[in-house]
């Protein structure tokens, strides 16, 4: 029956690349996921910093089925007044940093990015975006434009023509902040750099990029996609690094597990979009009352566990089980985002292999193919952080 199914998979689910990991999940509970056949798997990508408060959690789950039971989807976003919506925007803007009390739910990551664009050149009425280098924000044409060259070629060059009026410049550099001026609608950054293999922002960055939007009057966009909702430490990395944007992206873990992403603002900013045109921006699935019921859950659930104060321990307890194999080159890390390089593609590759075959769920990074990804659910225990060590590290010793 396996077989057959995998068949199926081949021939009628599109695929990304001409090699899939071809792993067939059967359930799914905690930081492990299993096959039919019983292996266990430990879920260090926890689906890319999605399932932050474990899978198949009581609590979300409940949600999902109540809400479900209740209505699911009944009017386009924005039109009548539904309880899950309005209860998940109270709770969420309540704990962004100030000014940010308006959001617009969307409903995925590279949405809440391609609203947010368009949200900064409607509010500035200017039309220069400058992205960074090795930066990923979605795969629709829009954000697909942010991914900075030439690192992103790779990705772009296939699409063009691309957006116009669409630049880059180098994460941490504080020279190339002189390139946003009064022609900028807005910059957009992850505050820690994900898919370029976990970068971090250098002390005062962050703060010179602020003051240079300030200047020129730019909005700053912040990605929060990957590192909002526990996932560095904080609630948001934005707290945790001390600046605020004007419009901040959230996804991924935002929805609990379920497909939600959205864009909040201040509403002098968000407010813009209400006329010239009216419905500038409008999603018919956007803020689906079943995925904010379960956003709102995976939240409570992340805030009456006190699980944001228990990342940086477990963070830190990865890096220094690992940090002294003498494989590993380096770990750049952000609470329970980390990146463990190994300086050679070719080891990566292996290694790969290695944690299909002993039951380790990693992945490497869009532009960084040394260094594998190690980002497990924020449920993820001191015991079960050792036991994955123990298996990493033989891995390690195989290379």
């Amino acid at each position: 029956m396996e077989t057959i199914l995998r068949k199926q998979f081949l021939s009628h689910v599109a695929q990304t690349s001409p090699a899939p990991m071809l792993i067939e999940v059967e359930r799914a509970e905690g930081s492990f996921f299993y096959t039919p056949e019983g292996k266990r798997y430990y879920d260090l990508v926890a689906g890319v910093s999605v399932s932050n408060v474990g899978h198949a959690n009581p609590a979300v789950v409940q949600a999902v089925q109540e809400q479900a039971a209740r209505y699911m989807h009944v009017m386009v976003y924005g039109e009548l007044v539904e309880r899950p919506q309005v209860e998940y925007a109270s709770k969420i803007t309540s704990l962004l940093p100030r000014p940010l009390d308006s959001l617009y739910f969307v409903n995925s990551g590279a949405e809440a990015v391609e609203g947010a664009l368009k949200l900064a050149k409607r509010f500035t009425r200017r039309t220069e975006i400058i992205s960074m280098r090795r930066a990923y924000h979605g795969s629709t044409h829009g954000a697909m434009c942010l991914m900075g060259s030439p690192e992103g070629e790779e990705w772009k060059n296939a699409f063009r023509p691309l957006l116009p009026d669409v630049q880059s410049i180098e994460f941490n550099d504080f020279t190339a902040l002189k390139q946003i001026t009064r022609r900028t609608a807005c910059v957009i950054a992850e505050p820690v750099q994900g898919e370029a293999g976990v970068r971090l922002p250098k002390s005062g960055y962050l703060e010179a990029l602020r003051k240079r939007c300030d200047e020129v009057g730019a909005l700053l966009i912040f990605d929060e996609i990957q590192t909002g909702m526990g996932r560095t430490g904080a609630l948001f990395a934005s707290l945790k690094y001390g600046v605020t944007p004007d419009i901040i992206c959230l996804a991924k873990a935002f929805g609990g597990g379920m497909p939600l992403g959205g864009f909040a603002a201040r509403h002098e900013i968000m407010d813009t979009l209400q006329s010239n045109p009216v419905l500038g921006h409008i999603t018919t699935f956007g803020g689906h009352p079943v995925c904010c019921a379960a956003g709102l859950a995976a939240l409570n659930y992340l805030l009456d566990n006190a699980l944001v104060e228990e990342v940086e321990p477990k963070g830190a307890l990865y890096e220094t089980l690992l940090a002294d194999h003498p494989a590993v080159r380096e770990i750049r890390r952000s609470g329970l985002l980390l990146a463990v390089e190994l300086g050679e593609s070719e080891k990566l590759y292996r290694i790969m292999e290695l944690f299909k075959e002993t039951g380790i769920m990693s992945d490497w990074f869009l532009f960084c193919d040394t260094a594998f990804r190690i980002s497990p659910p924020l449920t993820i225990s001191e015991e079960e952080v050792r036991d994955s060590v123990r298996i990493i590290r033989e891995c390690l010793d195989r290379l």
